[in-house]
């Protein structure tokens, strides 16, 4: 087995760069709202659902491959403290409304994803 702390890496630096390029993509253009980050989290969220529930049900992930995937590529793509400052800064700028939906809808559509990930495993492995 390979050390966790390089498996763990290797993903964190896929993660990165995939944050990077999807959220930049996202992003590009429109500078009042975060969506890129949100569409990280929700898609990061969607991600981690599939491949957790594809291990949990279906056995389908071995340890390293989850080190590697949950841990690393995932806990480098997903991002709770960009999150938390770009929304800590709509409300330190008055937006109070795009502070709202941004708390909202972040956790709404990460909490969403979860279900749905868990739902499609289940279908698709019919659990």
């Amino acid at each position: 087995m390979m050390q966790p702390w390089l498996i763990i890496g290797a993903g964190g630096f896929i993660g990165a760069i995939l944050r990077y390029v999807v959220g930049g993509f996202i992003q590009k253009g429109m500078a009042a709202f975060p969506y890129g980050t949100l569409v990280v989290n929700f898609t990061g969220s969607l991600a981690l659902a599939l491949i957790m529930y594809s291990s949990d049900y279906g056995g389908l992930f071995d340890q390293e491959s989850r080190l590697f995937l949950t841990i690393g590529v995932l806990g480098a793509y997903t991002t709770m403290s960009t999150f938390s400052y770009e929304s800590f800064k709509l409300f330190e700028q008055n937006q109070f409304a795009l502070f709202g939906i941004n708390v909202v809808g972040t956790v709404a559509s990460t909490i969403l994803a979860i279900y749905l990930g868990k739902m499609i495993v289940l279908s698709v492995l019919k659990v």
